[in-house]
């Protein structure tokens, strides 16, 4: 992989981080984006210290001009880009009765549309370069989970728009995954938008018995490297996407059940 150059949205921390080094680790020179500068610094340090070639940009996934600017700086440093992995994403919990619409949003913007940005803007270059595109979706993007609606809708919409684009491109020599973890052990639940688009802050959730970053991380590097169409994680992950396959309606009890148990649940 040497001399292949990697851009990866939200890699400051969680799944992101652990992609780059695990991109970096492999010979790629990588280039990651991310809002909380100080994490960003931390990180492109933490790589450039593992001997890996890497640039960290302070910038914020949900802006389109701050996308074109992240393909810029790319082009600038390595002069193309071999692979682009939308991972920045954020998620939310709260009826969505209750939810302030500008929450709901803020998830759309981040997980949607920020990877609409980064893929209108990298695309020539990804043509060219005859490269992959990897989209970290969710489970969520096969089973809607309630009290998460936005985030539902963001990975549904994620799915379709890249299933439409890996159907343009399949004669042109590029290559798009879509990758669904399931529950993994990341700040991801922490960070989450709560009703009124506050964070969250604890997670609802055991984070010790999930599969870690670093695990997800491998798995979509060895499905990339086999040019996989999609990858869903965990048995957990497999099994309720099959299960909402053939028998959707006992499904909608199961989840509502499993969901009602978490710790402060909206359904209480």
């Amino acid at each position: 992989m040497a001399n292949k150059v990697a851009l990866i949205t939200g890699a400051s921390s969680g799944i992101g981080k652990a992609l780059a080094f695990e991109y970096g680790n492999k010979g790629y020179s990588v280039v990651f984006t991310g809002r909380d500068a100080e994490r960003v610094i931390r990180v492109a340090q933490e790589l450039q210290n593992s001997g890996i070639s890497a640039k960290g940009l302070v910038l914020d996934s949900a802006n389109e001009a701050d996308n074109k600017k992240a393909v810029e700086e790319t082009l600038t440093a390595y002069g193309s880009i071999d692979l682009l992995i939308c991972n920045a994403g954020i998620s939310m919990r709260a009826l969505f009765e209750d939810i302030d619409p500008l929450a709901f949003q803020k998830v759309m913007d981040i997980n949607f549309y920020g990877a609409v940005h980064a893929t209108k803007a990298a695309l020539p270059h990804i043509l060219k370069s005859k490269g992959s595109i990897i989209a970290i979706s969710s489970i969520n993007g096969h089973r809607g989970t309630p009290a998460r609606t936005a985030y539902t809708a963001s990975k549904y919409a994620m799915q379709g728009f890249f299933e439409a684009l890996r159907t343009e491109v399949m004669h042109r020599g590029v290559h798009i995954l879509v990758a669904c973890p399931g529950f993994t052990g990341t700040s991801i639940r922490q960070k989450a938008l709560t009703a009124n688009g506050s964070v969250q802050g604890e997670s609802p959730r055991d984070e010790s018995k999930m599969m870690s970053s670093e695990e997800v991380a491998i798995a979509i590097y060895k499905a990339h490297q086999r040019k996989k169409r999609d990858l869903v994680l965990t048995t957990q992950g497999k099994l309720a996407v099959w299960l909402n396959k053939i028998m959707p309606s006992q499904m909608d009890k199961i989840v509502y059940n499993v969901m009602a148990k978490e710790p402060d649940s909206p359904f209480k």
